[in-house]
């Protein structure tokens, strides 16, 4: 069989490998059941399910020769570690997330292996599961992610990404959960909680500091202590710490000048010292490091060196990584310890305890109806009502005909953008889930509008939509625009897409502009018809130099495979939209901190190979910047429009001072004015009238999702303890809540908190 694999490996047979894998886990197990039918007084502690975990670990440890050790630490292909076959250990499978599982790539590069049994189920981008602003959506999104990869024997997803949202023209922006640090940790832990419930490991991304991809492996951001600790940081501690996260995936960028994947401060002080985290501290795919700091800074497991896997004169190059054979060399020549290679190897004995070598973890399943039923679900609660002048939307049943104008009406959104490419069993485009909706009774006409993009495969996989079109840009505007004339509404779809330079890993974008010459044609189209609704799909803030024009606007983000469906429920009123935005649409780029502020893209150092990026901003990130330079935003954070209207009154709180131990509950009466069922998300912002040292105005502390037929009032509670009061100490490095008096800012959105009430803490 070992002969089988590496001739298989060699010639380049991924389903020969496949066959051989199953057949290897196979072997492991039977290997299992006979050491467990041997005996009691032959049964290795590591194997005895009665032990303490620790037990087990120490047990392996003792068994395992240096080769061992040092084979379970780096990788053995692009997505795999090895394991301890000769104590039944089986191989270590990841697999990229985080909003689904990604299609199987050859065992050397990252191709698309060209399986046919390796489709899956495309949720939501987690921007729009952040614009949900329901903990219980998140959790729900985590079960079926990790069913799906359970089905696939993936031990690993690599995946949630929770960077903060401190630009918007970062590439990688739709992959993570916006723009602030409370929101984002609530919503990452039931997240995290859900995949590690079946028995698959969630891997914590990209730790830490990665708010732009241009220049990703080069820059070296300079952050003040506060705003890392207060802003850039709280959703990572909350993954390990209430999330008990068994990953964390290291970034490629720079942060106190050495790289994020070996670094002193943030991987062995911060993560593993200060917070505790008893897991795997993993590189990104092609990292830049040494071996000295990857042994001394944190590195666990490495999983890239720039290196195909077949390097010219090399049998097996990942023998090259850093934690490879330069390691064991080092290990047996003195300069480095067998303590801390026992410690690294501990780390990912420990992941396989809670993973492969877990007897009970569920077998899973994939592409499944509940799966769809998630996806559109969080796709419904995630898309943001941002403007409905005359109530235009829902759509006029006794509509007859409606135009869908736009790329991204037909444009698959689940291929591209990165490592979060994936190949779905079925994707419903916009076009498609209103034919489907609305079909039958109303007459969908379609102009294409413009040409963005046409390509037709990604990393080797070839998708079905043909999207070549030889016809002129005037051609394409001309006809839109002599079809919108008799339409009784005009849907158009635009946006972004997942090309390079858009919303994808690796790019900025160059600006907040609609690329393809949307912003013209939207402005011709509101011209022609009145009843004009604009659907974004994109993962960022676009500019909207148009939307006095336009009646009703929609952020409908990249909603996987039940896209057309989501939108077409929202559209025609199935659904009453109740999202909120994640983060702030600025008017335009300079009045986003970080670019009035001239901090971006950075400053080259004299060699050229660094970039220094000081994030001269400070806290002042999304709406903490709007109020600290008064600026004002298009659409603000928190807000979402609704079908129904809502009145949040009587404020109250059970307590006027709260004592240090102590927590206060705060409460408002929600009722729903309008005539339609909906949700609404009560917002609990808190505002600190004397502090030491300077604080945003306002920051997000609380926040709860409640559910209303027409007429209903409810009572809904918030409440929040010392944390919540407390801001970082640069000086006594420590958190620090100060006596004195706070208000309580509560409504649905940071330009709606009409009800406040003041408190004090002694």
């Amino acid at each position: 069989i070992i002969n089988y694999v590496y001739m298989s490996r060699i010639c380049g047979n991924f389903a020969a490998i496949n066959i051989i894998m199953y057949m290897k886990k196979l072997l492991i197990s039977c290997l299992l059941l006979i050491g467990m039918n041997a005996g009691a007084q032959t049964l290795p502690t590591y194997l005895d399910e009665t032990k303490p975990v620790e037990q087990r670990i120490d047990d392996v440890l003792s068994r395992m020769t240096l080769d061992e050790k040092i084979a379970v630490i780096h990788a053995q292909s692009k997505f795999s570690a090895a394991g301890v076959p000769r104590l039944g250990i089986p191989d270590l499978w990841t697999d990229d997330g985080p909003h689904g599982i990604r299609p199987n790539t050859l065992w050397d590069k990252w191709r698309d292996a060209g399986q046919t049994n390796d489709s899956c189920v495309a949720f939501p981008a987690l921007t729009c599961l952040a614009a949900t602003w329901n903990p219980a959506l998140a959790g729900d999104y985590g079960v079926s992610l990790g069913e799906e990869a359970r089905y696939r024997s993936k031990d690993v997803v690599l995946g949630p990404g929770m960077n903060i949202y401190r630009s918007p023209i970062g590439g990688r922006n739709f992959e993570y959960l916006g723009e602030d640090p409370f929101l984002a940790s609530r919503m990452v832990v039931p997240y995290i909680q859900g995949i590690q419930s079946t028995g698959t490991a969630a891997c914590a991304k990209h730790f830490a500091l990665n708010n732009e991809e241009a220049f990703r492996k080069r820059y070296n951001v300079v952050v003040s202590d506060r705003a890392l600790h207060e802003i850039y940081l709280p959703a990572f501690k909350a993954a390990v710490e209430e999330g008990k996260v068994w990953a964390v995936m290291c970034a490629y960028n720079l942060y106190n000048n050495q790289p994020c994947c070996a670094n002193d401060v943030l991987v062995n002080k911060i993560l593993k010292g200060d917070w505790k985290f008893d897991g795997v501290a993993m590189t990104d795919w092609g990292v830049h490091t040494t071996t000295d700091d990857a042994v001394k800074y944190g590195m666990d497991m490495e999983f890239g060196t720039h290196t195909d896997g077949l390097a010219k004169g090399k049998d097996n190059a990942y023998e090259y990584y850093y934690l490879a054979r330069p390691y064991k060399e080092g290990i047996l020549s003195g300069k480095y310890s067998m303590k801390d290679l026992d410690e690294k190897v501990r780390r990912v004995l420990r992941l396989h305890f809670r993973t492969t070598m877990n007897r009970h973890r569920a077998y899973g399943f994939m592409c499944s109806e509940a799966h769809y039923d998630v996806a559109r679900k969080i796709g419904e609660e995630g898309i943001v009502l941002l403007q409905n002048k005359r109530s235009l939307l829902p759509l006029n049943a006794n509509a007859k005909r409606i135009l869908v104008v736009g790329e991204n009406a037909i444009k698959p959104m689940t291929v591209g953008g990165g490592s979060s490419s994936l190949k779905v069993q079925r994707e419903v485009s916009p076009l498609d889930g209103l034919k489907a909706r609305l079909g039958d009774k109303v007459q969908i006409d379609y102009a294409r509008g413009y040409v963005g993009d046409t390509i037709v495969s990604y990393s080797g996989y070839r998708f079905n939509t043909d999207l070549r079109d030889n016809r002129s840009a005037e051609e394409l505007k001309r006809e839109a625009i002599e079809k919108a004339k008799g339409a009784d509404y005009v849907i158009f779809v635009g946006g972004l897409n997942k090309c390079d330079g858009q919303d994808a890993e690796g790019y900025d974008r160059k600006g907040l502009e609609l690329p393809y010459g949307q912003d013209e044609l939207i402005e011709a189209l509101a011209a022609v018809n009145k009843n004009m609704v604009y659907v974004n799909v994109s993962g960022n803030a676009v500019a909207m130099p148009w939307h006095a024009k336009v009646p009703a606007i929609v952020q409908a983000w990249f909603l996987g495979s039940e896209a057309g469906n989501a939108l077409a429920a929202v559209l025609a009123g199935d659904a009453n939209p109740s999202g909120k935005l994640p983060f702030t649409m600025p008017a335009k780029l300079e009045d986003v901190g970080a670019h009035a502020l001239n901090t971006y893209p950075g400053t080259w150092r004299k060699d050229k190979k660094i970039i220094d990026r000081e994030y001269k901003e400070g806290l002042y990130v999304g709406y903490r910047w709007v109020d600290h330079a008064k600026t004002t935003p298009l659409f603000a954070f928190g807000y979402g429009l609704s079908y129904t209207q809502f009145k949040i009154a009587n404020l109250r709180a059970d307590k006027t001072t709260m004592t240090r131990d102590g927590k206060i509950t705060f409460t408002v009466d929600v009722t729903n004015t309008g005539r339609r069922a909906g949700a609404e998300v009560v917002q609990l912002y808190i505002h600190d009238k004397e502090s030491s040292l300077e604080r945003p105005y306002k920051e997000l502390k609380g926040f709860d999702k409640v559910y209303l037929q027409p007429g209903e009032t409810r009572q809904v509670n918030i409440t929040i303890d010392v944390k919540a009061l407390s801001f970082y100490n640069d000086k006594t490095q420590s958190w620090t809540a100060e006596d004195g008096e706070f208000v309580a800012l509560v409504g649905n959105g940071t330009n709606n908190l009409k009800n406040s009430l003041k408190f004090r803490l002694q």
